[in-house]
């Protein structure tokens, strides 16, 4: 799929189409459950693995009755280590399946709905402090009021992209950074003290994923909520940052935690450490954001604004039944995950 923005970057390189893969499950009473495999290459993930992936684990499903979804789960693990993004797809089309085979809203697996509306944080790429100024204040207009800055490591031009947005955005709206691994623990800690002074509400993976002891040091050093997202690739990981209280909080991502169900999980484990968690950029089609969603609503410790309207800058998406109005977005009133090819 291609975005809006043909130049679109971020700290890890650019970025101007976003791949994935469709997983349809039909059953022999006509019912088909969707899934979505994101192709994030600095999580691991490529087009080429993803479908080498699917055609390994796609015949296992098939053992099983739809609705055995431990069962399913079990195999794929033994039949292949890791690979989160392709299971997840799996994983959440057979959620779908389920739902529908119920004629219920996919949210009711999760024990119901507590929430039907989200605030939506949008991304902003790296670009000049005035150009990432200019695109905060369209979105601004459009009802948006909760924004991620993406930063690349330059300690000082980065806190002058932050100070630009809140110029010219003002008090009203509510600022995070993405680093993406950019930083080194010193200068995240100078960069994170110098947007401070700009109300920041959070900066996501200010340094290497696999950097633990320097993620401390910065979450110990700076004022702003400090959040993991690529260092939180899987259960184990998310279980790792919580025990050691490494972060203030987590990014939780469908695909690359292997599904909804791991997500779940993730999210348990938060809350029982008492470590925040929200769901970050499930960048992709409407399909895997209505995913994210079903399951977010049923959460009732989902902490701040999600990322659940990237799609919104996307020019191909396949899926229709969600979007975005005025910086909200509502999970549907419908069977399933509420969205559909569009067209039938």
């Amino acid at each position: 799929m291609r975005k809006e923005d043909p130049s679109w970057r971020f700290a890890l390189g650019a970025s101007p189409v976003t791949e994935g893969v469709i997983v349809f499950i039909e059953t022999d009473d006509n019912l088909t459950g969707y899934g979505y495999a994101s192709a994030t290459a600095h999580m691991g993930a490529s087009m080429e693995g993803l479908t080498g992936t699917l055609d390994r684990l796609i015949p296992h499903v098939k053992e099983y009755d739809a609705l055995e979804m431990s069962a399913i789960r079990i195999k794929m693990d033994q039949a292949l280590s890791g690979n989160n993004q392709a299971k997840a797809a799996i994983d959440n089309a057979l959620f779908d399946l389920a739902a529908k085979s119920m004629n219920v809203p996919l949210n009711r697996l999760f024990g119901g709905a507590v929430r039907t509306e989200f605030p939506v944080l949008r991304i902003l790429a790296i670009k000049s402090p005035e150009e990432m100024a200019e695109q905060a204040q369209i979105l601004f207009n459009q009802g948006y009021r909760y924004f991620k800055i993406k930063v690349q490591g330059d300690v000082n031009l980065d806190i002058a992209r932050v100070a630009a947005i809140r110029k010219r955005l003002g008090e009203e709206a509510n600022l995070t950074v993405d680093a993406n691994q950019a930083y080194s623990p010193k200068d995240a800690i100078a960069a994170l003290n110098g947007m401070a002074t700009y109300r920041l509400d959070l900066v996501e993976q200010p340094v290497a994923m696999d950097d633990y002891k320097g993620m401390k040091l910065v979450t110990d050093s700076v004022p702003v909520t400090v959040e993991a997202d690529e260092s939180a690739g899987s259960i184990q990981e998310v279980a790792h940052l919580v025990e050691n209280r490494i972060v203030d909080a987590i990014s939780l991502k469908v695909p690359k935690l292997g599904g909804l169900w791991n997500t779940l999980i993730a999210a348990q484990i938060c809350k029982a450490g008492n470590i925040r968690y929200r769901f970050g950029a499930h960048v992709g089609s409407r399909l895997l954001n209505a995913h994210a969603m079903q399951l977010a609503s049923s959460l009732p410790d989902l902490w701040y604004a999600s990322e659940f309207g990237e799609f919104a800058r996307l020019l191909d998406d396949p899926f229709e039944g969600i979007d975005v109005v005025g910086g909200f977005i509502q999970i549907p009133n419908a069977v399933g995950t509420g969205v559909k090819p569009i067209g039938t």
